[in-house]
């Protein structure tokens, strides 16, 4: 019994000391807000997993676009790179052809190349992005439901 009481008068402390220490944790699962349609078409919902701080230089936000949804053209003050984690989406550079991400592929974007992402016609797709700065976006011009439409068509071959 008087083992049994020293043991617990050492290890009280431990686990007062242990519960004081305040971490910050957040989740990529998490889904997220629904974001406003500004530079969009469809539906996205955008989670802010990391933001860029005095040690840490760069942001990552999980994003989730609906089947048949696109961001319009942007660019970054700092490169980024996307980390596909989940459905399919199309990726493309101005002056490059589009192509179709695939859960899993990580694609990285140079800063000020302008570029579009978005989900294909039929899957939802969900991304990672990681880039840098305080100005990270710059949009650039509308995609439109028909140019989307066209980049659609050359996938699905019907």
């Amino acid at each position: 019994m008087k083992n049994l009481l020293i043991v617990f008068l050492l290890a009280a402390p431990l686990s007062v000391l242990a519960q004081q220490n305040e971490y910050v944790v957040s989740s990529y699962l998490t889904e997220g807000v629904k974001a406003p349609n500004t530079h969009y078409i469809g539906e996205a919902w955008l989670n802010g997993v990391l933001s860029a701080d005095s040690e840490i230089p760069y942001n990552i936000t999980k994003a989730t676009f609906k089947a048949n949804s696109t961001l319009d053209w942007h660019k970054h003050s700092t490169p980024q790179v996307l980390i596909y984690v989940q459905g399919e989406g199309y990726y493309q550079e101005r002056g490059k052809a589009p192509v179709i991400l695939k859960a899993g592929d990580v694609i990285k974007c140079d800063k000020d190349v302008e570029h579009w992402h978005s989900s294909t016609r039929d899957s939802d797709v969900t991304y990672l992005a990681l880039y840098g700065g305080a100005q990270p976006t710059t949009w650039t011009e509308v995609v439109t439901q028909e140019y989307y439409d066209s980049v659609a068509k050359l996938f699905n071959k019907e």
